[in-house]
């Protein structure tokens, strides 16, 4: 009698222990925008994606887009729903560990609410299935990104917030992940994705291009550009090397540069962080720009030598350690510009400091030239303004003749190697500086990113 009481006891234990703590949660939505300054709504809350598997089938003809995304997360919170990211599509259907999701669509948010809230800690995954004509998204400074259609396939850039355009994904930079990527084309065009190419098949009349990149990405860094391209498969020191450029580019000689730019950049700031490097040009004259997508970096235009090497050294500051908000955006362009000028006086050319002294010789009644401060852009209007380029890029060569090249240079490489695959803040910057400088270098760093107008004392 004493045994079966103290099993009935037991028993009452585990439903306490179970259904009752499981009842007694409190689950509740995610949040549906991340709040970044500049676009709020991108990105959710409640959850952290792992990887991203994305099984595409293109149609230039048509410009139809049909996908499975398979999304795997982390709950951060007891979820009763979560949203992520998607712009237009028609979805079928909406699987949560494999049961059938209810969802809604509430402008960019792709609402799902599970069978059974998701415990805090789990991992979860979602399968969403959809269709339609990719959107091209205009940005608030009149550029277009997203999947931008080309004549003879897409040209597919994300930043800041092109991503939803072709795939569903919580769009934060701070939510990095792993992809795998199949996407089927007709036969003789070639896909163009992140990290390492696997394999290409062709059946009936479609070829399947299968791609992964293995290091965590932000989710405005990914691609899967399409086109008629010359594919070159080579490595630089053991890293695979993809490089793929539309036909009508006959003068290619500047992409020879690649190898030798990647070792410079690695001399300087570390070993290269990815498993992959490479190029991709593409005729793509609507779309105006370059853009550093993870591993290969993708130009609307045969690209000059600056812009080459701008776009590579991303890979480090941008790519790699990549801002935990979009008004620090300086962070990537400051970095990339003041590369270009680095790579310049290695080759013999003009030195970092001519460049900036010709800069710094522009009159302060330029206003047009010295504001906004790099640090502080003000409204996503001026994002991708030239100061945030120019006088991001002032403002580290200025940092480098205040502190000296022994300082200057261990800031760079540790900025990158102990930020590998992080995101970043301007004041985690400026405490590393100061650190590694032994510098109190407040009143530096207000007057260059953050004072309106030429700097004159710092």
């Amino acid at each position: 009698m004493r045994k079966h009481l103290l099993g009935a006891a037991f028993v009452v234990c585990v439903l306490l222990l179970s259904g009752g703590v499981a009842a007694a949660r409190d689950f509740s939505p995610g949040a549906a925008g991340s709040g970044d300054p500049f676009f709020p709504l991108a990105g959710n809350g409640g959850y952290d994606v792992g990887n991203y598997g994305l099984t595409l089938a293109y149609a230039p003809s048509s410009n139809r887009l049909t996908g499975e995304a398979v999304v795997t997360a982390t709950a951060t919170q007891d979820l009763s729903r979560f949203d992520l990211d998607l712009r237009g599509f028609a979805v079928a259907r909406v699987l949560v560990d494999g049961q059938a999701a209810t969802f809604a669509r509430d402008g960019q948010e792709l609402v799902i609410t599970p069978p059974a809230g998701l415990v805090s800690g789990s991992q979860f995954t979602v399968t969403v299935d959809y269709a339609g004509k990719p959107s091209v998204v205009t940005d608030p400074d009149r550029s277009i990104e997203g999947w931008v259609p080309t004549k003879d396939g897409a040209f597919v850039v994300g930043e800041p917030q092109g991503s939803p355009a072709w795939y569903p994904v919580n769009d934060s930079p701070r939510d990095k992940a792993t992809y795998d990527f199949a996407v089927s084309v007709p036969r003789g065009l070639t896909v163009m994705a992140n990290g390492v190419l696997l394999s290409h098949a062709t059946a009936a009349g479609k070829t399947t291009w299968r791609w992964r990149e293995s290091d965590p990405m932000a989710s405005f860094l990914a691609t899967a550009t399409i086109g008629r391209f010359d594919l070159t498969q080579h490595s630089v020191d053991g890293i695979p090397a993809y490089v793929a450029v539309d036909p009508q580019f006959t003068k290619r000689q500047v992409l020879s540069k690649l190898p030798a730019a990647i070792r410079f950049y690695a001399s300087i700031y570390g070993p290269y962080p990815f498993t992959a490097v490479g190029a991709i040009v593409d005729k793509a004259p609507g779309v105006g720009y370059s853009l550093e997508t993870q591993t290969k970096p993708v130009f609307a235009y045969m690209p000059d030598e600056a812009t080459l090497v701008h776009e590579l050294a991303h890979q480090w500051y941008g790519d790699s350690v990549t801002l935990a908000q979009w008004p620090d955006i300086w962070l990537h362009e400051g970095f990339a510009t003041w590369s270009e000028w680095i790579w310049s006086e290695h080759e013999g050319k003009a030195s970092a400091h001519q460049i900036f002294t010709r800069l710094y010789d522009t009159p302060a009644g330029n206003t047009a030239f010295w504001n906004p401060p790099p640090g502080d852009p003000g409204t996503p209007v001026h994002l991708f303004d030239g100061t945030i380029y120019e006088r991001g890029g002032m403002t580290l060569q200025a940092l480098r003749e205040k502190v000296g090249d022994p300082a200057f240079f261990k800031i760079m490489r540790d900025w990158a190697q102990q930020n590998r695959f992080g995101t970043v803040t301007t004041p985690e910057l400026i405490a590393l500086a100061e650190r590694d400088s032994g510098m109190d270098l407040g009143a530096f760093f207000q007057v260059w990113l953050y004072q309106p107008g030429k700097p004159t004392t710092w």
